[in-house]
This record gives structure tokens, sequence and C-alpha cells, in this order.
């Protein structure tokens, strides 16, 4: 039950110690305080949760506490990050006229996943709280309740019911096949993997960064630390690449979410 970075062996140090490789053991965390069989337990990933909503409020705060006609930079970042959300994402998808009313939750949603994710490279963080599935269920779950709650207040009952389903009686025969599919596509797949593909990729993506951050401690001994060098060349390309994908599950992660809503709106006959 070795914990990440409890590693205290080398190759070849004569204890005959194997190389200790990630293991699922390498995602579980110590309580800071409380215990898991209390009604309190808060731990390193509640902690970073916490810490990174803090720092996305504080920033767009600061950012616009004090609107100018002429922004500084801070107000200048904040305004092009809301306006890549609001453009790029929600107004491509859903339109101006029905995408505004949803702009700062999307705004909201993305940067606290790229916060969440951004986590894993961070020193004395250095995990990404997304790989702990029950933050993007959560998420997902907020989407999803969203997503029916617009459904059904849009077409009614029974228009929501043949929005969900892909209801159109020109397919003729096969219309109940393709109703129970697309029942089961929209009620349980599509928000179950909503939020398996943000917490798989930021899940290998740890996996990854731990193996050659142990390999490269594990082999910095005797004739290992050859190749302990070429094991952190990987570390520093690894944590480049996370960089892009942190941002690319964000975005998404968000574009799904206003794909949902987008059908959720489009009219059925």
């Amino acid at each position: 039950m070795t914990l990440a970075f409890e590693i205290n062996c080398h190759f070849e140090d004569g204890t005959g110690c194997g190389f200790p490789g990630p293991t699922l053991y390498s995602f579980l965390f110590h309580p800071i305080f409380g215990d898991a069989d209390s009604n309190l337990y808060f731990n390193k990933t509640m902690l970073l949760a916490l810490l990174g909503s803090i720092i996305i409020v504080g920033f767009f705060w600061a950012a616009f506490r004090k609107p100018k006609v002429v922004p500084g930079k801070l107000q200048m970042v904040a305004e092009a990050g809301y306006d890549f959300v609001r453009r790029g994402i929600v107004y491509e998808t859903l339109g101006k006229k029905e995408g505004e009313k949803y702009v700062p939750f999307m705004v909201a949603t993305f940067f606290f996943v790229w916060m969440m994710n951004l986590w894993s490279i961070i020193p004395l963080a250095q995990f990404p709280v997304t790989a702990v599935i029950a933050y993007p269920a959560g998420l997902a779950l907020v989407i999803y309740v969203m997503w029916m709650s617009v459904t059904f207040k849009r077409h009614g009952f029974v228009g929501g019911l043949k929005n969900i389903t892909g209801y159109d009686k020109s397919l003729g025969g096969i219309l109940p096949l393709v109703m129970v599919i697309e029942f089961f596509s929209n009620v349980l797949v599509r928000p179950f993997t909503h939020a398996v593909r943000l917490f798989a990729n930021m899940f290998a993506g740890h996996t990854l960064l731990l193996l050659f951050t142990i390999a490269s401690w594990y082999l910095l001994n005797g004739i290992g630390i050859a190749y302990a060098g070429v094991s952190f060349v990987m570390v520093i390309v690894m944590t480049a690449f996370e960089l892009f994908i942190q941002a690319v599950q964000a975005y998404v992660f968000v574009l799904l979410a206003c794909s949902f809503l987008q059908g959720a709106v489009a009219e059925h006959h």
C-alpha cells in the first residue's frame, strides 16, 4: 500500500527491491483531518478543489471589480478567457440568442475543470483533482440535470420524450429500435461517457507522469543514472504534453455540455 512519493529504494542498491510502479494507492491520500469512518473527512483532493475554486473566484473578482473601458492586463486576460468560452464554445454551439443565458455557467465550468486539471503540474500539489472520478461525475450530473430540465421545460413531457428518444415518424418500421437506442444513449451513455472521458484522460496522464518520475528516482543509482536522465527528460516532455491535454479536456467537457443543451432546445417533429 505504498502511496505516491513514498519511494525509498533504488536500482541495484543492494536491497533487492523491485521497481515500485504506480498503483491505485498512488491516487489515495491520508485525511488531513477526520477519517473515513466519521462524517467529517477532508483530504488533499478536497483541499485542492477548494483552493482551486477560491483562486478562480478571486481571479475574476480582481479582474472585474473595477472594470475599465481601457482594460488593464488582468482584466484583459480575464476578458479574453471569458470571450473564448462565450464565442468559441457557447455561441458556436447554441447560437447567441439561445446561448447567452448559459455563458456564465459554462465559463465557470471551463475554468473550474481547467484549474482542477492544472494541479497535476503545480509543485507541492502535483495531482489532478479530476483524476478522482467523483469530481467529473459530480460535474456531469449537474449538466445532466440541466440538460433534462431544459428539454422538458422547452418541449413539455411528451415533446421531451420525443426529443430524447429521437422520435421521427419518417423512420417507419425501425422507429421503435431507434427510439430505444436513442433513449439509452441520451439517458445513460452520454452522462457516463461525459464524466469518464475527463476522468480517464487525467487518470492516464497522471499515471504516466508518476511512472517516469518514480523511474527517474529509482534508476538514480550506479549504472542506472544514464537511464534516469532519459526518464527525467520524459517527465519534462509529458509535463508539457499534459499542459496541452488539460486545456483540451476542459474545452471538450464544456463543448459536450453545450452540445447536449443544443439538442435540448432543438425542435423535433
